[in-house]
C-alpha cells in the first residue's frame, strides 16, 4: 500500500518539493523536503530529512538546457529509492490561478489542463511553470494521480462585494473580478492556528504572507473574507519585483504617451518594479535593509507604508482585529520589518515585545496588547500534499 504523498511547487527557475508519510485519512508527517534551484542555468538539487540533515545533493554545471521533465525524472527516481519500494499515493501541485471554475483541488486530466492553460495570462510569472510541472510529472508517471491545488480557492468564501470590480457587469460575468492569491499559505496558517491558538483562530485575523510575492488576508474563524491581491497576483502590496496596487491611468499613459506595448507593460509591472524598481538595487529585502543607499531605504519605507495602509483597510473589512500573523520569508525572518510594521499598527492597540520579536518568538506581542501578534511558518507543500491525499481518498471510497 502506498505510504507517501508528494507536494510540488514548480517555478520558472526552481522546483520545491516535500515528501510526507501518510499517517491517516487526513494526516501526514514530514519525511523529506528540498528544491532544485538554478533551472535554466546551473541546476542544484538538495534534499533534507525532517531534522535538516542532507539526504542527497547533486549539481549539473552544464545543465542549462535541461527541461523540467529531466529534473522530475531525477526527483521521482530519488523519491522512489528513498521510499524503499513503497509507492507514492499521489502528487499535489501548487497552481496559482484556478479562476472562477476551480474552487477546490482537482484531479488533473486533459480537460482540466486546457482550462488552466487559458488562465496563464492572469498569472504569467507562475501559471505556465506550474502547468509545465504537472505535464512533466504526467509524462514520467502516467498512472500516478496528479492533483492541482489552487492559490485562489481559499478565497472563494469571500462575499461578492469583496470580489467585485467597479466595471460593467458583462466583464464580471466574463471572469473579470478579484480572486486573491497565496491561498494555500493562508489555508495552512488557518489550520495551524486552530492547533496553536484556538481562541485567536476563531477571531478576526489578518495574515501577512510577506516574501518576494506579498499579500494580506483578512480571516474570520479561519475563513477568508478579504485580501489585497485581486484579478492578478500583481495587485496589492509592494513586492520584490511587482508594483502592487497601481492607478490604471498609469498603464494608459505608458501605452498612449510613451508607446509601451503589452509585453513591455507586463515586464515593467511584474519584473522591474516593486523593491527592485524603487531601490534600483535589489528585490531582496536582506540586501536592502543592509544597504546604506537612500534609494534602498526608500524601497523599505514604501514596503512598510503600504503594508500598514493595506492592513488598515482589511481592519475595516473585519470590523476590528484580534490577531496578526506574519509568515513567509520576510514575515518569518525579518524582525526589523516586523517591528516597523507593528509600529505603524500601534493605533489598533498593538504592542510589540521587542525582545520576543528579535528572537523570532512564536508570539511577539506583549501580554497587554489588544492585538495578538504571532510569527508562524507556512508550508504550501504540506497543504498541497494534504489536498492530494484527500482527493485520492475520495477516489478510493467511491
Amino acid at each position: 500500500m502506498a505510504r507517501a504523498v508528494l507536494g510540488l511547487n514548480a517555478g520558472s527557475s526552481s522546483l520545491k518539493f516535500a515528501l510526507f508519510e501518510i499517517e491517516g485519512a487526513d494526516a501526514i508527517g514530514p519525511m523529506a523536503r528540498g528544491q532544485i534551484e538554478g533551472v535554466g542555468t546551473s541546476p542544484h538539487l538538495i534534499a533534507r530529512d525532517s531534522a535538516g540533515a542532507i539526504l542527497t545533493e547533486q549539481c549539473w554545471p552544464d545543465g542549462a538546457a535541461m527541461t523540467h521533465e529531466a529534473f522530475f525524472d531525477v526527483l521521482f527516481a530519488w523519491v522512489e529509492a528513498h521510499l524503499d519500494g513503497d509507492a507514492l499515493a499521489a502528487v499535489g501541485h501548487r497552481v496559482v490561478h484556478g479562476g472562477a471554475a476551480f474552487v477546490a483541488p482537482r484531479l488533473v486530466d486533459d480537460a482540466v489542463l486546457a482550462k488552466l492553460d487559458a488562465l496563464s495570462p492572469l498569472a504569467p510569472l507562475h501559471q505556465p511553470h506550474n502547468l509545465a510541472g504537472i505535464r512533466a510529472a504526467q509524462a514520467l508517471r502516467p498512472g500516478l494521480p496528479q492533483v492541482a491545488c489552487f492559490d485562489t480557492a481559499f478565497h472563494a468564501t469571500q462575499p461578492a462585494l469583496a470580489t467585485r470590480l467597479a466595471l460593467p457587469r458583462e466583464l464580471e460575468a466574463g471572469g473579470v473580478r478579484r480572486y486573491g492569491f497565496h491561498g494555500l499559505s493562508y489555508e495552512y496558517i488557518a489550520r495551524r492556528l486552530r492547533t496553536l491558538d484556538p481562541a485567536m483562530a476563531a477571531g478576526r485575523v489578518i495574515a501577512a504572507h510577506l516574501g518576494n510575492g506579498a499579500s494580506l488576508c483578512a480571516m474570520v474563524d479561519g475563513v477568508s473574507i478579504d485580501t489585497t491581491m485581486g484579478f492578478t497576483a500583481v495587485d496589492g502590496l509592494v513586492m520584490g519585483t511587482r508594483c502592487g496596487t497601481l492607478d490604471a491611468g498609469v498603464i494608459l499613459y505608458l501605452v498612449q504617451a510613451l508607446g509601451f506595448g503589452a509585453k513591455q507593460v507586463e515586464d515593467l509591472i511584474y519584473r522591474r518594479s516593486g523593491l527592485l524598481g524603487v531601490s534600483g538595487l535589489s528585490s531582496d529585502m536582506r540586501v536592502l535593509t543592509s544597504s546604506p543607499l537612500p534609494a534602498a531605504r526608500d524601497a523599505v519605507e514604501l514596503f512598510v507604508y503600504r503594508l500598514g495602509r493595506e492592513t488598515g483597510a482589511l481592519a475595516s473589512s473585519l470590523g476590528g482585529v484580534d490577531g496578526v500573523v506574519f509568515t513567509a520569508g520576510i514575515g518569518e525572518h525579518a524582525a526589523d520589518i516586523r517591528a516597523l510594521a507593528c509600529a505603524r499598527l500601534a493605533w489598533l492597540g498593538l504592542e510589540l515585545d521587542s525582545e520576543a520579536n528579535a528572537r523570532h518568538a512564536p508570539v511577539i506581542s506583549t501580554p497587554t496588547s489588544r492585538v495578538k501578534v504571532r510569527v508562524t511558518p507556512t508550508d504550501e507543500e504540506a497543504m498541497t500534499a494534504l489536498h492530494a491525499l484527500a482527493v485520492v481518498g475520495r477516489m478510493t471510497t467511491r
